[in-house]
């Protein structure tokens, strides 16, 4: 597997798209801290780390609406890629849908929203886009 994070961003999409309540992917700290921003900002209910024997997976709770079974990820989408990576600073930082949406950026803080990196000052690798 040449992108562990497009790997991990299609199983969240394909889970929303089956209409699945729990996605397992396997773990990575960068994973991690993407599914911790994802939980943040509300795009899914939970997550829990499961230690394995022979690698450790993320149990992740999808969300979605009560009355009418939407998905709360309308979109998400990998900007950066081994191939062509995409980097950005604090003039140039992607709006999402307006502001609607996020952008999750590694940077030198951490991996952080595109609304935190503008707050800190720091620019860095987009990484993808959630709305």
């Amino acid at each position: 597997m040449t992108d562990p994070i497009a790997d991990y961003l299609t199983r969240v999409r394909n889970a929303y798209a089956a209409g699945k309540k729990v996605v397992e992917v396997p773990s990575s700290k960068m994973k991690v801290a993407i599914t911790q921003i994802l939980c943040e900002k509300g795009y899914i209910l939970s997550y829990k780390v499961v230690e394995g024997t022979p690698f450790n997976t993320i149990k992740i709770a999808l969300k979605y609406h009560p009355q009418t079974k939407a998905a709360a990820i309308k979109k998400i989408e990998r900007v950066s890629t081994p191939g062509l990576r995409k980097y950005t600073d604090v003039e140039n930082m992607p709006r999402v849908l307006n502001g609607l949406g996020i952008a999750i950026l590694s940077t030198s803080k951490g991996i952080i929203t595109d609304k935190e990196a503008k707050e800190l000052g720091v620019g860095g690798e987009v990484i993808c886009f959630v709305y």
